[in-house]
């Protein structure tokens, strides 16, 4: 398989959307169904953000992530009822992605990889709720974080939130690039760009691409009903990635951190919505 091929969660093209479809917009002549579709979709939200509260009192100095990933599961599929979406997607093996210091994403599952004092870790949930898709995920200190590493982490979830308060109808998709790159250039921090948030709904990838850098004023305009996720990607040296030979696991070249923070919204009427919370 090419390695373009083997790049599955984020697309750099939009023809690598799968099940594509026209993008989610608020609809007045059917006002009561797209409500029904936002609310499932919350709920699936809702489900993805408690598997990584539940997990959380398990990150600790000692634990594997793959025992991190055997936890998730069996909440998933044993409490919730819910279906793991990444599980088997296009092959890959595990339940959610664990993503440790140097990685940026889709870090693989692994019993032989044991989280030390210090780490940092991303948890990548995505949960399937009566056949809608609720996709977070989270930064996590392991033991004791160095002031360096704190720092990307928090600065990292700054640009998230500074990307959300660009949302709403009217605004547009350069806009939420625009502000999570100024901000992370102005605390020296690289944006990654080969990988993006997306639109989601019944479908795990759907249109438009949320690039997490660009200009204002640019790029698609948003509407009331579009679904999507913003998920910024931030490097503590250099922006370039490398991919290991397993298909998945995305690294930082020079071997520096990152971190990566990640919620599901909804443009609203007057902004927008976070699902995953």
């Amino acid at each position: 398989m090419e390695k373009e091929n083997k790049i599955i969660f984020y697309t750099k093209l939009l023809s690598s959307i799968e099940n594509k479809r026209d993008v989610k917009i608020f609809d007045n002549e059917n006002f009561e169904e797209t409500k029904k579709e936002i609310e499932k979709m919350r709920v699936a939200g809702r489900l993805a953000s408690e598997v990584l509260d539940i997990v959380t009192p398990f990150i600790e100095p000692g634990i594997s992530t793959g025992e991190l990933n055997d936890i998730c599961h069996n909440h998933m599929v044993k409490k919730q009822n819910s279906i793991p979406a990444t599980l088997g997607y296009r092959g890959y093996p595990k339940s959610i992605c664990t993503s440790v210091n140097q990685v940026i994403c889709h870090g693989i599952p692994n019993n032989k990889k044991i989280l030390k004092n210090g780490d940092i870790l991303n948890i990548d949930v995505t949960v399937i709720k009566d056949g809608w898709f609720g996709d977070t995920s989270r930064m996590f200190f392991v033991g004791t974080p160095a002031p360096h590493a704190q720092r990307l982490v928090e600065v990292t979830q700054e640009c998230l939130i500074k990307g959300i308060e660009a949302v709403g109808p009217d605004a547009y998709l350069g806009d939420i690039g625009s502000v999570i790159q100024t901000h992370a250039e102005q605390n020296y921090y690289s944006v990654v760009r080969e990988y993006c948030g997306h639109g989601i709904g019944s479908n795990f990838h759907e249109e438009p691409q949320v690039l997490h850098y660009g200009i204002k004023g640019t790029g698609a305009q948003l509407k009331e009903g579009m679904t999507f996720t913003i998920e910024p990607m931030l490097n503590a040296g250099k922006s370039a990635t490398k991919l290991k030979s397993d298909g998945w696991t995305v690294e930082t070249k020079d071997g520096r951190l990152s971190a990566q923070w990640e919620h599901t919204i909804v443009v609203t009427e007057n902004g927008s919505e976070i699902l995953t919370k």
